[in-house]
């Protein structure tokens, strides 16, 4: 009798210690999924694709009007060196050093080495053409995607806490001490990404060539960037820094930014086209009497889903190596 009264002692204790280890279990996960949503709440990813360069862009030229000297500068080295023949520094590899800043509020937004590593890889994958997804590209735009000869190698990644939530790009707050950030290093000598709990319904933001040291770098959501752990779909193949970088080496969204057909990226081998194409948009997508092949929507530089974009062209690229023999030179 008394071995099965110790029994049934031994089973309600086991009983009330796996209750207790699940209602335990349960308020983490409760706790963990609460942090997380709040941290989401606070810089929520947008519907479609939305990039702050531009109204970044037109800020600095406000507060640094030697900026747009060097940009008209940059324009007519940019044309020099599309109409000379073809340089030698233009044929060789670029290796690219990257920083990546980690400016985080809760552990969700620390994002992991595999996960940074991912987005290295997609960057190695989409500057040189090795994405298996080109095989995707219409038929008359695959004759243009080129491989721009640029290769990143993660240098080191930095971790900041902040007490900031979320971040803009209209003060470039993630870059600096004062505002929550971090400041870039070297940036002749690294490419600064940095990425944080990005606001105002952004994927992340760019500076062109010859701006201030100081802000000089990409800023990527922290959902947006790389294509495991907190990427999330529709933004987690990793082209929202193809895109960025894209602006960093000089490139323009392909419509030019303007909202009619009076605009121009300044590159002859994208298609003029009315606006920004979002989402997966259906082949051909007729605007600017662009027919019968459309708007080039599959290009990094427009604002389709990152399953929809593929390929860089030629005169992109020549823009990019103008850049990386002018004022990004010695990045390399």
């Amino acid at each position: 009798m008394a071995a099965k009264r110790s029994r049934g002692s031994a089973k309600r204790a086991t009983k009330r210690t796996a209750k207790g280890s699940t209602k335990r279990s349960t308020k983490r996960a409760a706790k963990t999924a609460g942090a997380r949503t709040a941290a989401e709440r606070a810089a929520p990813l947008p519907p479609q694709r939305s990039c702050g360069t531009m109204q970044n862009h037109m800020m600095l030229l406000e507060m640094y009007p030697s900026f747009r000297d060097r940009l008209f500068k940059l324009e007519s080295q940019t044309a020099a060196f599309r109409n000379a023949p073809l340089a030698k520094s233009a044929q060789q590899l670029a290796t690219i050093k990257v920083v990546v800043h980690v400016v985080f509020n809760d552990p969700s937004q620390n994002i992991s080495d595999a996960q940074i590593k991912s987005q290295i890889a997609v960057l190695n994958r989409d500057f040189r053409a090795k994405n298996t997804d080109k095989s995707k590209t219409p038929a008359p735009f695959k004759g243009l995607v080129t491989d721009s000869m640029i290769h990143f190698t993660l240098d080191h990644i930095t971790r900041t806490p902040t007490a900031q939530t979320s971040f803009s790009d209209q003060n470039n707050g993630v870059k600096k001490t004062a505002l929550g950030g971090v400041p870039p290093d070297d940036t002749t000598k690294f490419l600064n990404i940095w990425v944080c709990a990005l606001g105002g319904g952004l994927l992340g933001y760019a500076q062109f060539p010859g701006g201030p040291p100081a802000t000089d770098g990409v800023v990527i959501h922290y959902r947006a960037f790389g294509t495991s752990g907190t990427a999330a779909a529709p933004y987690n193949k990793g082209r929202s820094a193809t895109h960025e970088i894209g602006h960093y080496f000089n490139l323009r969204h392909i419509w030019g930014d303007t909202p009619d057909c009076s605009g121009s990226d300044l590159v002859a081998d994208t298609p003029n086209a009315a606006g920004p194409n979002f989402g997966k948009p259906a082949f051909p997508h007729v605007t600017c009497n662009n027919g019968p092949n459309g708007d080039m929507f599959v290009n990094y530089m427009d604002y389709v889903d990152d399953d929809t974009m593929f390929m860089f062209t030629a005169q992109q690229v020549v823009r990019m190596r103008a850049t990386l023999n002018g004022p990004r030179r010695s990045l390399w």
